[in-house]
């Protein structure tokens, strides 16, 4: 077997809208095409020996070992391979369960998909269950655990934090969208001049500096004391001289802990003499300069949360440690608790695994005991002295039990310190009496404290206490998406768009868009290029200046890696025809709808899918989308326009050359096609499609018709506005057009203006596309021949895995099979191919250059204006 790709799809996708996350291996299953699994000796014990719990996966047959009778009737190894995949990730504590086999049109070839958690653990899973399943045939040792292991790994290098993660769930079981800001724990959540940030569980409404004064521990404690609030008392040190007076001052036992510490780093508690202070001060002095002495508290560990200024759970906390039985070791015990299925590896599970490192064994020995120690029966022996989760320790939820004083005071400290998401430490006998009464007192305010032990509690109930954080940062009424319109289609994409974008500027939005030469914000080019996939889309909805999206979605970028948002308000499909076809398991129409019914099928329910009638294939998509459809159309009178004027529906129509929307029996004239600079006076059918389906999602979306009919009459094409999109420069004697058409639908659109256009000579510079099939190549050759008088054969910049020869040969077929003696030579470099045009031009020529290099054709045609207006005025 051979992995020939493999690709992370991160948005709604051809294989599904609600699963974005999945892995696409392309796989050739070479020799194994003509061996599925039944005439595989041994295959199915051997598998069932490796991965017993693969008995669950209930597969097609629908009841528990499932796969097994499959493989046992003879399935494709891809399918297993699909199912393993699945499974180590499962195994790993990454649990996921979609998947789908596919094979492609080249025999043996399939596509293997399935869904993910992580990335890199996914394509880390793909790689495995082909090394695992080829084993498995070859009947040699695969080491399950030392996959499974590298699997919890790669987890735990790019997982989010339990605190990040849950405030994420939160936010996607709200539909709130999310995107992850580098790789830790900066996430953004909604889109554009809506989004917030925050990171682990600082907010963008954090303040920077109750931030600073959380984690000086001095401060911290001087102005708590300041508010009458109770903290333990004690100093700051820096030499090792002053530890043993201040110790003495304060008076033992004692605490000692880096100033600027957190999570429990560098703390040793309950000092009781000398010699420990100092080992204290220098473990303390490792993570940070300033070390802090204090009178240690007795009591229990508690953590009140307080989210918003009020207080959402609380819990006691409980220091990793083992109970004695009289027979085992206390490493017998640590390895006795560590099987312990809460446990597990960082924070895969409730509990994180306990780890002897010099802080237990120098706990151990100021208790005189070692790991080899056998403590007696019911004996407690603590292994750290703090009692973090992620040092192994347990917590116990307690937040049905606290006294309403101490609640108050909890809120207070969490406004006299000035957080929104405060983590207060307390020391206690108990929190069902106020502090005041059993002489508790706050050692440590925290900003960005940890949600596990509220999440997932040793003991007691858990509490959804990310639930308050997205209550505080979007409250009820609060948006935290932004308009999107997604354009996509065959041709006239990038056009739409920018007529959208114009008319949402004019009506005063604030507008970020993705076209096939740019992403803009407002006016302003931002990148350059072909930026109409998922990366750009996220680019704009990243942008917090931005209200308002209009994101050209092309194939490319669907099969690449999936859409970059994940729901639209209107999607809009131009068309479909048959263009990229052979390319990427995409052989036909059919494949192709497959492709673009992604961005419909990521409308919401209650927006809108914009349809084109005359468009055969994408009219028959109308009654099979799950959102509100509306449809544009040339003819007024077209069955489709009829049936839906009857039944009231609104549609954007063509009428006596105004473009006009219709519902029922009544219209709404928007502006005569003339009166509109892009239709080149009403000339180019292709550009009034155009202008149809931008001003029939614009009405949709809800913009005022004076808008739309003062954005039309105010976008005027343009080598600047529009590149490529029927560029027209005006000489003296002779015209010259450039156009990005490059398929037969493009081409028919251009002979469509050119029937229109009166000329002495029709001039065409036409290239075929080495990545097209030979039929759509031959196809463009004879639609060229039908509209030019005179063609000169180009080269493409990209051969796309052919040959100039063979290219050209289909080109010239195509011509000679147009039925007109049409004259054509051959120029390989498109600028010396423009020269030669603009250099036989005589007066009434019109040039056409269908370029795939747009803006050196376009600089090349100004510099002869250019020059031929200086020789004007010379003259």
């Amino acid at each position: 077997m051979k992995i020939l790709k493999i690709q992370a799809l991160k948005g709604p996708n051809i294989w599904s809208i609600r699963r974005p996350k999945l892995i696409q291996m392309r796989l050739d299953l070479e020799e194994l095409e003509h061996s599925p699994t039944n005439m595989l000796p041994g295959f199915a014990e051997r598998l069932k020996i490796l991965i017993p719990s693969l008995i669950s996966h209930r597969c097609s047959e629908g009841v528990e070992g499932g796969l097994y009778q499959r493989i046992e009737m003879g399935t494709w190894m891809g399918h297993v391979i699909e199912h393993i995949a699945l499974e180590i990730q499962t195994l790993a504590g990454m649990e996921t369960g979609f998947g789908r086999t596919r094979e492609t049109k080249t025999s043996g070839v399939y596509n293997v998909v399935f869904s993910y958690i992580e990335e890199k653990a996914g394509i880390y899973a793909a790689e495995q269950a082909v090394l695992m399943s080829q084993a498995l045939i070859d009947d040699i040792p695969y080491d399950i655990d030392a996959c499974i292991s590298e699997l919890k790994k790669i987890r735990e290098s790019v997982r989010l934090g339990p605190s990040t993660g849950s405030i994420v769930e939160e936010a996607i079981s709200r539909n709130i969208p999310w995107i992850r800001l580098g790789n830790n724990s900066l996430v953004q959540l909604g889109y554009g001049k809506n989004q917030e940030r925050f990171q682990a569980t600082i907010t963008g409404k954090t303040s920077n500096i109750a931030v600073d004064i959380a984690c000086n521990k001095e401060l911290t404690k001087k102005i708590l004391h300041d508010a009458a609030i109770p903290v333990p008392y004690g100093y700051i040190v820096r030499d090792e001289e002053d530890v043993i007076p201040t110790a003495h001052n304060v008076g033992f036992p004692i605490v000692i802990k880096p100033l600027d510490g957190n999570h429990g780093r560098g703390s040793t508690i309950n000092i009781t003499d000398d010699e420990n202070a100092i080992k204290a001060f220098h473990n303390a002095q490792k993570h940070g300069t300033k070390v802090i002495i204090e009178k240690y508290v007795t009591g229990y560990d508690f953590r009140i949360l307080v989210i918003n200024y009020k207080m959402v759970a609380a819990a006691r906390r409980v220091p990793a440690h083992v109970v004695g039985d009289g027979f085992k070791t206390i490493a017998d015990l640590i390895e006795q608790e560590n099987k312990n299925p809460k446990r597990g590896f960082g924070h895969e599970n409730v509990l994180t695994e306990i780890t002897v490192d010099n802080h237990t064994l120098g706990l151990l020995e100021s208790a005189n005991l070692t790991l080899d120690s056998v403590p007696g029966q019911g004996e407690i022996v603590y292994l750290k002295n703090t009692a973090n989760l992620s040092t192994g320790g347990t917590s116990i939820d307690v937040t049905d039990m606290i006294h309403p004083d101490n609640i108050i005071m909890a809120e207070r400290v969490a406004r006299v310190i000035g957080l929104d998401i405060c983590g207060i430490d307390i020391i206690a006998e108990n929190l069902t009496q106020p502090l005041t009464e059993t002489g508790g007192s706050i050692i440590e305010v925290n900003a960005a404290p940890g949600f596990r032990m509220h999440l997932d509690p040793s003991e007691g109930l858990p509490r959804n206490v990310a639930a308050p954080v997205i209550d505080m940062l979007y409250p009820s009424g609060k948006p935290f998406t932004i308009p999107i319109i997604a354009v996509t289609g065959t041709n006239g994409k990038t056009t739409t768009t920018r007529i959208l974008a114009h008319i949402a500027k004019q009506a005063g939005k604030r507008v970020g868009y993705t076209t096939s030469d740019g992403i803009y914000i407002n006016n302003t080019m931002l990148s350059k290029g072909d930026t109409t996939g998922p990366m750009s889309a996220e680019f704009v909805l990243k942008d917090p200046t931005v209200d308002f999206a209009v994101l050209e979605t092309a194939r490319g970028g669907i099969l690449r890696s999936g859409l970059g948002f994940s729901r639209c308000d209107i999607g809009v499909l131009t068309n479909i025809k048959e263009d990229h076809l052979g390319l990427s398991d995409i052989h036909n129409l059919r494949d192709l709808t497959k492709v673009k019914r992604v961005v419909l099928d990521s409308v919401k329910k209650e927006g809108w899918a914009v349809l084109n009638a005359m468009d055969e294939a994408s009219i028959k998509l109308r009654n099979d989308l799950d959102c509100k459809i509306a449809v544009f159309c040339m003819d007024e009178n077209h069955p489709v326009i009829q049936k839906r004027s009857k039944e009231g529906k609104v549609s954007c129509v063509y009428d006596e050359g105004n473009v006009t929307i219709k519902k029922g029996d009544w219209k709404i004239r928007i502006e005569k096609v003339t009166n509109i600079p892009v239709t080149m006076e009403g000339k180019a059918d292709f550009m009034i499609e155009n202008v149809l389906a931008a001003s029939l999602a614009a009405y949709l979306y809800g913009f005022d018709i004076e808008d739309i009919s003062m954005a039309l009459r105010t976008f005027v094409p343009g080598a600047n506005l529009t590149p490529g999109r029927l560029n027209i420069f005006n000489f003296k004697n002779f015209k010259v057009l450039i156009d990005f058409a490059h398929n037969p639908a493009g081409y028919k659109a251009i002979e469509g203006y050119l029937n229109k256009i009166e000329a002495t000579k029709k001039i065409g510079i036409i290239s075929g596309v080495g990545d097209r099939r030979d039929e759509d190549i031959r196809e463009c050759g004879k639609i060229a021949g039908r509209m030019f008088d005179y063609i000169i054969v180009r080269n493409e910049h990209h051969l796309r895995g052919r040959t100039e020869e063979e290219i050209n040969k289909l080109v010239i077929e195509g011509i000679q099979s147009s039925g007109r003696d049409v004259s054509y030579e051959i120029i390989p470099k498109e600028i010396e191919a423009l020269k030669h045009a603009i250099g036989m031009a005589e007066e009434g020529t019109y040039i056409t250059a269908l370029s795939d290099v747009i803006e050196n054709a376009i600089d090349l045609v100004q510099s002869y204006q250019q020059k031929e207006a200086i020789e004007e005025r010379i003259m």
